[in-house]
């Protein structure tokens, strides 16, 4: 197929997806970005072979993950993951990454490079994924939800700062150097977002809100290409502006025009999840590489491995150092949602393949485990949470 027959097809598949979960969710709840990657799968070049690969659809796909760590950086609320909560998530991925880095280098023999490829890959946590899951199952805006989006939030920004150190190709000194002055820079945006809008500001945002004008969302899309734009120049991943931009985003519209901030998000949500992160999921599937999956016996016997790995590198730092007094059903729900990867390990992947320092078997096991960890470790929370949940009763028990 061409380019437009291709896009077609992943539309449809876009379509489609929700529609099948829609109809799996009466007997149990499957997350809707299975449904998109196994019907990519099944479209691509080695099922039906209907999707092609093109640098068309990768550079939609790529805007889609972009969209997909911008969402995740917007949800983030400083004042409600500050304190004790944020210090014991950041020290828990620490860990995760002390033992991701040790764990790849007893499983290649001390091969520096893939080392951190996959060392990496298993600090990672999915929070642009996990969110729509939280959101769903209502548990997004309860205690609970904000703990995962507090842990999850430091497991989503810290691979990021670990690709930009250990995977940019750079010596670690000028890495270090770009990244400081990459976050000097975010600091003093941040700063500046935080100071008031003038009335005009407000004014025209409300005055625009439902006309062709939309100058929030133009303006929130400024936002996203001039924190990309930096991340580029400063020869950072484009993630890291993405993040940056979310947080920064949230920051301006909730101080701007805080009546009109879920209004605004919901139309840049609809854009995102409408189009362009459904299309960076469908072309997952489309892109994997099953051929090198099933080629032998190796990559095959490494998936299972890698997903333990995900569970025990970094679901059991979250599980130990959650916040004390939490129920053990809550920590384990915690240690699933955290375990849970996917956008980072295919980009962390690509990087290595792209270098040469991993091969396509090794990659193909890598996010076909990342793979099963959306579809096996949400639903497992989910279950978990439905069970901590207790029944409303008359005499006003509270829940999460």
């Amino acid at each position: 197929m061409r380019e437009p027959g291709t896009l077609i097809l992943i539309m449809a598949i876009a379509v489609l997806a929700p529609l099948l979960a829609y109809g799996v969710n009466r007997w149990v709840p499957v997350p809707l970005v299975i449904f998109e990657i196994v019907l990519g799968i099944v479209v691509g070049p080695d099922g039906l072979g209907w999707a092609e690969h093109d640098q068309f659809i990768d550079g939609l796909s790529d805007l889609g993950l972009t969209m997909l760590i911008f969402l995740a950086g917007y949800e983030i609320d400083f004042a409600a993951v500050r304190g004790t909560t944020l210090r014991r998530a950041a020290g828990a991925w620490l860990v995760t990454l002390a033992l991701g880095l040790g764990t790849a280098f007893a499983l290649t023999g001390g091969e520096t490079t893939k080392s951190f490829v996959i060392g990496t890959a298993l600090t990672s946590t999915a929070l642009g994924t996990v969110l729509p899951i939280l959101r769903d199952s209502g548990d997004l805006r309860g205690p609970f939800g904000t703990l995962v989006l507090t842990f999850g939030a430091v497991g989503e920004f810290g691979p990021i700062i670990a690709m930009a150190l250990l995977l940019s190709g750079r010596a670690p000194g000028r890495s270090t150097a770009l990244l400081l002055a990459f976050a000097a820079i975010t600091a003093v945006a941040i700063v500046l977002a935080l100071r008031p809008r003038p009335p005009w500001f407000s004014r025209i945002i409300t005055q625009t809100l439902h006309s062709s004008g939309q100058f929030a969302v133009r303006y929130v899309m400024l936002l996203l290409a001039v924190m990309l734009g930096l991340s580029h120049v400063f020869g950072l991943d484009i993630l890291l502006g993405a993040f940056a931009a979310g947080v920064i985003s949230r920051l301006v519209l909730y101080g701007a025009a805080p009546e009109s901030s879920g209004e605004i998000m919901g139309r840049i949500e609809a854009m995102g999840f409408g189009f362009l992160v459904p299309l960076f999921f469908v072309v997952t599937g489309v892109d994997f590489d099953l051929a090198a999956l099933l080629d032998d016996g190796r990559p095959l016997a490494l998936l299972p491995a890698f997903l333990l790995l995900f569970l025990l590198v970094r679901g059991g730092p979250l599980y130990y150092l959650a916040p004390p007094g939490q129920p053990r059903r809550d920590r384990t729900a915690l240690a699933l949602y955290g375990s849970t990867c996917l956008p980072l390990v295919v980009a962390i992947t690509t990087i290595g393949l792209d270098d040469k320092v991993i091969d396509a078997g090794e990659a193909a096991a890598l996010v076909g485990a990342a793979m099963v960890s959306v579809l096996a470790f949400p639903l497992l929370a989910l279950r978990l949470r439905a069970r901590a949940r207790p029944v409303p009763a008359e005499s006003g028990a509270e829940s999460w």
